[in-house]
């Protein structure tokens, strides 16, 4: 199943900072209005303590907290939620609102990963914020305060990294695909040093048909066996043990993620695929 574009191609693009959350207590989505009218008011007192205030602009913070309907793996996933803060300046009464913040909170085909969650909670696992990290511990502060739940940064390790750049290689692309680049860092150096390896993408997937046995599925070994492929051929080249190294970012086609939590989406084909894995890395972070 695939996002609507039209309606998901803000999402593209930008770069999201990747958060895991244990289960809001009494979150309801009829009353999404309340809501922003309520983290509105908390943010101007925040901004009264002289928090998050961008120097010498006198900041009219809006909050609009709206439904994202599009973004489900399967009918029983609850439906995703977005917070945007528009801000408007009190010196021109007619300019535009500005988009300043966006963050979204997502379960894409989180059913069948997760232990009975009692009544009164709402499971949205997945949370991901683009815009100043000073808006993003305000708003994670009055949700975890409202909601009674709690916000931990996401990391992905290497060995998701390279399930993803296996996943992705073989995914096809209308457009001509980017070559697919996987960044590798060195340790215990004095200096820090990255290793770029860039595989062209026809090349990689070439290598991933012939490793791949059942279409559709993949397994640990598969990607293994892929990854390990591609270090012999480096290794061929330049003489250098990438498995002595630590994988840190991917960058494909499909979306490019770093192991530092933060994530671009680049096709929104592919987006709903994208979140399912986020959804569950963030699952098993919390569990």
């Amino acid at each position: 199943e695939s996002a609507d574009p039209q309606k998901t191609a803000f999402l593209l693009r930008k770069r999201w900072t990747l958060y895991s959350v244990t289960p809001l207590y009494k979150f309801s989505g009829a009353h999404l209005r309340d809501y922003a009218r309520l983290l509105s008011a908390f943010i101007a007192a925040e901004k009264q303590k002289g928090l998050a205030v961008e120097i010498g602009v006198e900041l009219d913070i809006k909050v609009a907290v709206s439904c994202l309907p599009d973004l489900k793996g399967s009918d029983h996933d609850p439906a995703a939620i977005l917070v945007q803060l528009l801000s408007r300046s009190s010196f021109s009464k007619n300019s535009e609102d500005k988009l300043i913040w966006s963050g979204w909170f997502c379960c894409v085909s989180g059913d069948n990963l997760l232990e009975k969650v009692p009544e009164d909670f709402t499971w949205l696992p997945l949370f991901l914020a683009n815009g100043a990290e000073s808006y993003t511990s305000i708003v994670g502060s009055w949700f975890q305060k409202t909601f009674d739940c709690c916000f931990r940064r996401l990391a992905i390790s290497p060995l998701s990294l390279s399930w993803m750049a296996a996943m992705w290689t073989g995914c096809k692309v209308d457009k001509t695909p980017s070559a697919i680049e996987l960044i590798f860092s060195v340790p215990c150096l004095p200096q820090p040093l990255d290793i770029s390896y860039a595989i062209h993408p026809e090349d990689a997937k070439a290598l991933w048909d012939t490793v791949q046995k059942t279409p559709g599925e993949i397994t640990q070994e598969e990607v293994d066996v892929f990854m390990d492929c591609l270090y012999s051929h480096f290794h061929r080249h330049f003489k250098i043990h990438l498995s002595a190294t630590r994988l840190v970012k991917v960058s494909t086609s499909i979306a490019s993620a770093h192991c530092d939590g933060t994530i671009k989406f680049l096709q929104s084909k592919y987006l709903t695929g994208v979140l399912m894995l986020l959804t569950e890395l963030a699952i098993s972070q919390i569990q």
